[in-house]
C-alpha cells in the first residue's frame, strides 16, 4: 500500500535464506488488506471524500489509514465535535458497497485453500462485514477462525489480535508466522513474538527491514511435515 518510509518496492528480494523458510510453524496468521488483498483504490476513493468533507489535507492523511482500525484512524485525529464511533461506521458502510477494483495478490487464495484449515488465520483491522465483503470480492476462502475490529479493544500494534487468533487456533502466538504488509502490523507481530514475514506487493517505497519479504504467493508453497506442523518452502 502507499505508506510512509517503512514499506517496499514490488520488486523486494525474496531472501531464501531466512529462517522463516523450511522452519516448521503450528499456524499461519495473515493480515487481510495489502497481503491477501488489494483494495487500495476502494478504500482510498472513501477515505478521501472523507478527508475532503472534514477538511484534513489528504495527501498527508491517506497513508495512515492503511492496516488499522477506522475508529483508531479518526480518533489520532482528535477533530473537534467529530463522534469517531459514528464516522467510523459511516466509514464501513461506505467501503461495505464499494468493493470495485478488489483484487486477490497473486496466487493468495490458491496458497490458502492449500492450508489445512484448523492452521490458519486471517487478523484484520476490518470490521467482520467488511472483510467478508472484501475478501468475497476478492475471490478469497473464508478462514474457521478470523479476528476482526469488533474482537479487540485495541487494534494493530497491539498484539493483541495476533494473540487471539493463536488461542482460538489452541496454538502458541510464537510458534506461528505471521504474513503482514502494514507498519502498524508488523510492529503487532513483533510484539506478539511470531515469525514475520513481509508481504510487499502493494508497496511503492523501499523497506530496510531484517524481515523476510515476498511480492506474492507464486513463488511459494506450504508442506505439512510428519508432525503436523506447516513449513513454507520457496519455488
Amino acid at each position: 500500500m502507499k505508506y510512509p518510509p517503512g514499506s517496499c518496492k514490488r520488486k523486494c528480494p525474496l531472501p531464501a535464506h531466512h529462517s522463516i523458510f523450511n522452519t516448521p510453524y503450528r499456524a499461519f496468521l495473515f493480515d487481510m488488506d495489502g497481503t491477501v488483498l488489494n483494495s487500495i483504490a476502494a478504500a482510498e476513493r472513501i477515505w478521501t471524500a472523507w478527508a475532503v468533507r472534514h477538511k484534513v489535507d489528504v495527501e498527508s492523511f491517506l497513508p495512515t489509514i492503511h492496516g488499522a482500525r477506522a475508529i483508531d484512524t479518526i480518533n489520532r485525529l482528535a477533530l473537534s465535535g467529530v463522534n469517531a464511533e459514528a464516522e467510523a461506521a459511516f466509514i464501513t458502510e461506505a467501503e461495505i458497497e464499494d468493493v470495485e477494483g478488489i483484487v486477490e495478490v497473486a496466487s493468495a487464495a490458491r496458497f490458502l485453500k492449500s492450508l489445512p484449515a484448523n492452521q490458519w488465520a486471517i487478523v484484520t483491522s476490518a470490521p467482520r462485514a467488511l472483510a467478508r465483503r472484501r475478501m468475497a470480492a476478492a475471490g478469497i476462502p473464508q478462514p474457521e477462525v478470523m479476528v476482526t475490529a469488533e474482537d479487540v479493544s485495541a487494534g494493530k500494534p497491539d498484539p493483541a489480535g495476533y494473540r487471539l487468533a493463536a488461542r482460538r487456533l489452541g496454538v502458541e502466538v510464537t510458534k506461528c508466522l505471521v504474513f503482514e504488509d502494514a507498519a502498524v502490523g508488523i510492529l503487532a507481530a513483533e510484539a506478539a513474538g511470531a515469525g514475520l514475514v513481509v508481504m510487499t506487493s502493494t508497496h511503492v517505497h523501499p523497506i530496510e527491514t531484517p524481515h523476510a519479504t515476498l511480492v506474492s504467493y507464486d513463488r511459494v508453497t506450504a508442506v505439512v511435515d510428519s508432525d503436523g506442523q506447516l513449513r513454507l518452502h520457496t519455488l
